[in-house]
């Protein structure tokens, strides 16, 4: 008699499970996290130690110490809308990238050699120069290089790679001064280092498309990422009056976003000592790091403006709290919620600008953005001190939270218009 085949698994009972697996970041996306990190660990061994250098090495007094930061960011942010334009009118933007930051990586480790303030000074300006030729194009890059929908994990996980650059870089220069016993012109050369590297991941890791990717042409489709941004893309592949409107809201956040000095002044007044403000602040750059590749990759989800909504009201919460501490430990747990908004928002900020505009003109509203970001910065941080008063602190603070809540409010309209319908 002939076996009869066996019969057919039954099916499991009830809903099957999803078993496919979750996409990972493109390998340019993960090399520029790296590039990111060792460059900052680089210039976090220095930038902290750096007004002790200029006072007690060379002489110089406080006013030259803000004359220097006040020269090296303006020239960054003007620059980086420059790159940004130049960026969209070149083939290929990895170039750009490469140059921006290899003359961070060779001119910054200089400083060890400085025998005059001015010295520093031209080094720093040279650095900041850097700076502002990478950065519009690198973040273009990056949006051409991953898909609409992981656009936030992207910009997430490339801030988490910056924020624990910051965190490594100061633990290990004052490593090498209080357990070696290294001195400042040491460590400024050894951060020369990490620098190397930096480049040589950019050179060797990172590879940009030879022709646009599917991802990038497809936002110039209406229904491209509608998830991630709530955006309609119009005929160019972006929205402009929408994007003007975010940098609208952008501009008046930052209106209220002084600083972080004072934040650090105020742990001073309220009792943390001078020798553990730096691990507050190391406890901030961790909270980033830990947190904002997950933030970001939760906006493709949620949304953009649902997180950065999220986080700006969590933002004048946290300053308010500010303002009303007395106790040391209340500013511990408020540097670790201030990282918190950081992770809010950094990597959907970004992804927003993204998915506002088109791969023709991505690099001019990178520009555009950082160069809103960082020249508003310093009537922020003036507005601020004029505010500001040591006995009163709740007035300069409770400002800085208005504008973070009107900003929610303009945030509001930036939904884009409605792409036209075919014929």
């Amino acid at each position: 008699m002939r076996e009869s085949p066996p019969a057919a698994p039954h099916p499991p009972i009830g809903p099957a499970r999803e078993t496919r697996p979750r996409p990972t970041l493109p390998a340019t996306v993960v090399w520029l996290g790296v590039v990111s990190l060792l460059t900052d660990a680089s210039a976090e061994m220095i930038y902290p130690l750096l007004p002790l250098f200029l006072t007690t090495v060379l002489g110089a007094g406080p006013r030259f110490v803000g004359a220097v930061e006040g020269v090296a960011e303006t020239t960054a942010s003007l620059l980086k809308l420059f790159s940004g334009w130049l960026a969209d009118r070149m083939p290929r933007k990895k170039p750009l990238t490469v140059l921006g930051y290899s003359l961070s990586s060779l001119t910054r480790p200089l400083v060890a050699a400085a025998t005059a303030p001015w010295m520093v000074l031209v080094i720093r300006f040279a650095d900041r120069v850097g700076k502002g030729l990478r950065s519009s194009p690198r973040d273009a890059l990056l949006a051409e290089v991953t898909p609409a929908e992981r656009r936030g994990a992207a910009y997430g996980y490339h801030r988490a790679m910056d924020n624990a650059g910051a965190v490594i870089g100061p633990l290990v220069g004052f490593a090498l001064i209080g357990g070696l016993g290294l001195s400042l012109r040491m460590i400024f050369a050894l951060a020369a280092l990490p620098a190397a590297l930096a480049v040589a991941s950019l050179l060797w890791g990172v590879r940009e498309p030879s022709t646009p990717p599917r991802q990038a042409l497809a936002g110039s489709s209406p229904t491209a990422a509608p998830r991630a941004s709530g955006a309609t893309a119009g005929p160019a592949g972006g929205d402009r009056r929408a994007l003007g409107r975010y940098l609208a809201a952008v501009a008046l956040f930052t209106l209220g976003n002084s600083s972080d000095a004072f934040l650090l002044l105020r742990a001073r007044a309220a009792g943390v000592p001078q020798s553990e403000v730096l691990l507050l602040w190391t406890l901030h750059n961790a909270v980033k790091a830990a947190l904002s590749h997950r933030f970001g990759a939760l906006s493709d989800r949620l949304g953009r403006r649902r997180l950065i909504t999220i986080g700006w009201l969590f933002y004048g919460l946290t300053y308010l709290g500010f303002g009303l501490a007395r106790e040391a430990w209340q500013l511990w747990v408020l540097f670790a919620l201030y990282g918190l908004y950081y992770a809010l928002v950094e990597g959907s900020e970004k992804a927003l600008v993204a998915d506002l505009s088109g791969p023709a003109d991505r690099g001019r509203a990178f520009g555009y953005f950082h160069t809103v970001t960082g020249l508003l910065a310093l009537p922020a941080s003036l507005g601020f001190g004029l505010l500001y008063r040591p006995e009163r602190p709740i007035v300069a603070f409770a400002a800085a939270a208005g504008c973070a809540l009107g900003a929610t409010v303009v945030l509001a309209l930036t939904r884009p218009h409605p792409a036209p319908k075919p014929i």
